[in-house]
């Protein structure tokens, strides 16, 4: 943030700094680790301290951002109180929650208590009402945009791969079948990023949600692939499988759903799971050369590791893993923040921490 910026900053967070939230001395704004986006988060030095938001307008869409927020906190749902904001600038002051997430408590002896509890926020979301004048529509065109980010940005840009006529097609049908089992699905709001790393552990031990401002409504195993595969922590099969089935009781229970075997319930979530990484890897690969953010290659070992699973158990993604594994594996091998050996069939937890 260059100097004129940060004194616009500090004024207005003088001009709307809560009475309840005293100032310990002179302002002094201290940088945080932000997320993939172009916001960038400041504590201040009050009692109780407080998160202020540089989030460029033409880069943000913080109005989606406070309607979403408000739109959960009438749900019951917890997340950050806002306090103000300046659309024009692109300024928020919110509440701070603190800087535990519940991606390093995770342990064998906590992943019950913990996921139960992020599951169960799930469903509030869930059965929230799909307001189409906040939540936009996960349309297909959108989800076809998305799957097309591995194309252009992982297999391109950053190994430099050609994708001839016969890639194309085969990309083209597989992108078409994993978009029909997604709206296939029932439709709710979606967080799109609902995983450890934007659930925090509040004070009365209760979670926390973060980074919603790309909610939309979309198809119910949307959110629980984010959670349950998610792109930072390795689960063993055995136990998603576990919780994904057990999440499909949860949703017939509150008639979101009704229906749904297990087994169509199971193939929704993989292949929802398929798409989502499928994007993911193109998401990385475009962090780290467009953006700098080259931390994000090394989580996507674990992104193709759950491609790779899931493109084994479906005969319609198999032409799909045949081309993965001639054409891009080799490719992999040569860089140096690629390794193969993540694995889902033991019954320990891998828990990376945040680069």
């Amino acid at each position: 943030m260059n100097k004129e910026k940060r004194r616009q900053l500090t004024e207005w967070i003088l001009t709307y700094l809560p009475e309840k939230n005293d100032l310990q001395g002179t302002l002094e704004l201290q940088g945080l680790a932000g997320d993939a986006g172009f916001r960038r988060y400041y504590r201040l030095n009050t009692i109780p301290s407080m998160i202020a938001v540089d989030s460029p307008p033409s880069k943000e869409n913080n109005l989606a951002y406070v309607q979403i927020s408000l739109a959960l906190n009438a749900r019951g749902i917890r997340r950050p109180h806002l306090y103000a904001v300046d659309f024009s600038r692109g300024f928020l002051l919110l509440e701070d929650l603190g800087e535990q997430l519940m991606q390093p408590l995770l342990n064998d002896e906590t992943v019950d208590k913990l996921y139960g509890q992020a599951e169960l926020m799930l469903l509030s979301i869930q059965n929230s009402a799909p307001d189409t004048q906040i939540f936009p529509i996960y349309e297909k065109a959108s989800l076809a945009q998305e799957f097309d980010l591995f194309a252009a940005w992982f297999v391109k840009k950053l190994l430099g791969i050609s994708i001839d006529k016969h890639a194309k097609n085969m990309l083209d049908t597989l992108c078409t079948d994993l978009i029909t089992s997604a709206l296939s699905q029932p439709q709710v709001i979606v967080h799109r990023d609902y995983h450890s790393r934007n659930l925090m552990v509040v004070d009365d031990k209760k979670l926390a949600v973060i980074d919603f401002q790309d909610a939309v409504i979309g198809p119910v195993t949307y959110d629980l692939v984010s959670l349950l595969k998610d792109c930072y922590v390795t689960w063993p099969r055995e136990l998603v499988e576990s919780r994904v089935l057990s999440y499909r009781k949860r949703l017939e229970d509150s008639q979101l759903m009704a229906g749904v075997d297990e087994q169509t319930f199971l193939r929704w979530f993989d292949l929802m799971g398929l798409h989502r990484h499928i994007k993911v890897m193109g998401i990385f690969a475009r962090l780290a050369l467009r953006d700098g953010k080259t931390g994000y290659l090394h989580d996507l070992p674990l992104v193709i590791a759950y491609v790779l699973d899931v493109v084994a158990r479906y005969p319609e993604a198999a032409v799909f893993g045949q081309w993965f594994e001639t054409k891009i594996t080799p490719h992999l091998r040569s860089h140096s923040w690629y390794s193969d050996n993540h694995q889902f069939s033991s019954a320990d937890l891998t828990n990376r921490d945040k680069f």
